[in-house]
């Protein structure tokens, strides 16, 4: 009995999980990574991982029902507000993204990434002033950055 219940430790769930992930095989990696949650296991050290096998396979909306889930109980949680913002928007739910999104640049205004996916959401949804101010606060915080060519590109002009 002592063996069995050490099987299902909640380390050992999560051993289990990141090694499905590495092999490939995301729906088991899921099913150990979330039982290690059920069983007390570190949510800062979970979730990323659990996050991370979701998208990897495309199952946006699993991964969006663990981040939801997450932030209930961990709503400071910064790095899983803006992964929810981003695949919120990934699956055309503008509206929730944008309020993710906007939580994550209150809680961290110099979050380069966070400005740029505020930006490109807000231009996709016709917003062009509120898309070039997130731009021009991207190129602010990351002027060289891996999206300043698309930010620069995306700002309002003066007309004269």
């Amino acid at each position: 009995m002592a063996t069995m219940a050490n099987e299902q430790s909640q380390d050992k769930l999560f051993d289990r999980g990141r090694a499905f992930a590495a092999v490939g095989d995301s729906t088991r990696a899921e099913e150990y990574l979330a039982a290690a949650l059920q069983r007390g296991a570190d949510p800062a050290k979970v979730i990323p991982v659990l996050l991370d096998v979701c998208i990897r396979d495309g199952r946006y909306r699993s991964a969006i029902f663990y981040a939801e889930n997450h932030l209930r109980t961990h709503p400071a949680d910064v790095p899983t507000r803006f992964v929810l913002g981003t695949l919120y928007a990934a699956i055309g739910e503008g509206p929730r993204a944008k309020e993710h999104l906007e939580r994550v640049v209150e809680a961290k205004p110099n979050e380069a990434r966070a400005h740029y996916a505020l930006a490109v959401l807000m231009r996709d949804q016709q917003d062009p002033v509120g898309a070039d101010r997130h731009f021009r606060e991207y190129l602010r915080l990351a002027p060289d950055g891996s999206h300043a060519e698309e930010a620069r590109a995306s700002l309002l002009t003066r007309m004269p």
